[in-house]
């Protein structure tokens, strides 16, 4: 988020869950979660919608974050932060909006909460697929993913793609939601021998406590959770297959349907941060290569 359950790790359905919340940002959701108990202003009936008339008007807009890290979280000093909110602040600066304000939802509830006015955006790095295109629109893509396996230390059992994982009869395990659900099932892998854990923290500790040979995220997930740990190690990055094709993932900025010209407006700054570099300096502190930025656009990943 094609069947992808994730970002990574949400799950590409509409509803489902997403990349796993780290416990730095879950713990500091309820202090604000007061904030997104108002609606914002019913959509406008206006050809390609007011939505950016009104946020200029008032200088803020709501965003809806699913408190996953590194993508839209509330940090330990209960500040916004993630890849997605830090673009926002940056976008939205240059669209004449200088405030941003976090509205924690869980991550199935944020394409129902976007279209029942909850907030005005979605700033969780959602993946972008056919099924949530019939919902919302999206910007196009401010990153791109591939997925990475935990194994101990070594990879003794060499396992570098979801075919190796079932042809060497390995003990696999993901997370709830998972996109790598699917592959792995794709791949030939009884999805009832699966093991299903809450996160990338809990995969790691299933692999350095011998409980799982192999635990799948996205490839910035599993890079990150691995670098103090003396038992695993993340894999090389590699392209899942979808329907026996390599398939690549992006996430991405949703907006109402009726939201057009806010759209559009995103995109063109989005764009003029990829050009000149400034997307990667804002992502790279949250754990994002260059290899993960992307040309990608929502129309591809919507299915044309």
């Amino acid at each position: 988020m094609a069947p992808r359950l994730e970002h990574g790790e949400h799950t590409n359905g509409p509803t489902g869950t997403t990349r796993r919340s780290l416990l730095a940002g879950v713990a500091a959701l309820g202090t604000l979660g007061a904030a997104g108990c108002s609606r914002v202003a019913t959509a406008s009936t206006t050809d390609g919608g007011d939505l950016l008339d009104r946020l200029k008007a008032q200088g803020v807009v709501r965003l809806g974050i699913a408190g996953e890290i590194p993508f839209g979280y509330i940090d330990r000093n209960g500040e916004l932060t993630g890849e997605a909110p830090e673009l926002a602040k940056a976008v939205f600066k240059r669209l004449g909006v200088d405030r941003v304000q976090p509205v924690p939802t869980e991550f199935g509830s944020l394409i129902p909460g976007l279209n029942s006015q909850q907030f005005d955006v979605v700033a969780a790095g959602m993946y972008v697929n056919p099924e949530r295109c019939e919902q919302v629109i999206f910007a196009d893509p401010d990153y791109q993913m591939l997925d990475s396996f935990i194994v101990r230390k070594g990879n003794p059992k060499g396992l570098h793609d979801y075919k190796d994982v079932v042809e060497k009869q390995a003990r696999f395990a993901t997370g709830t939601g998972y996109a790598e659900i699917q592959y792995a099932v794709d791949a030939g892998y009884k999805e009832s021998d699966i093991l299903i854990v809450p996160d990338q923290v809990a995969g790691l500790n299933a692999v350095e406590a011998g409980r799982a040979d192999v635990f799948a995220g996205t490839a910035l997930t599993t890079r990150e959770v691995v670098k103090k740990s003396a038992k695993a190690e993340a894999t090389k990055a590699f392209t899942p297959l979808v329907d026996g094709k390599p398939h690549i993932d992006g996430g991405a900025f949703a907006f109402r349907p009726t939201e057009t010209k806010l759209r559009d407006a995103f995109n063109v700054e989005l764009r003029g941060l990829k050009k000149s570099g400034e997307l990667f300096r804002i992502l790279k502190p949250f754990g994002f290569t260059e290899a993960e930025m992307t040309d990608l656009t929502a129309k591809e990943l919507c299915g044309g």
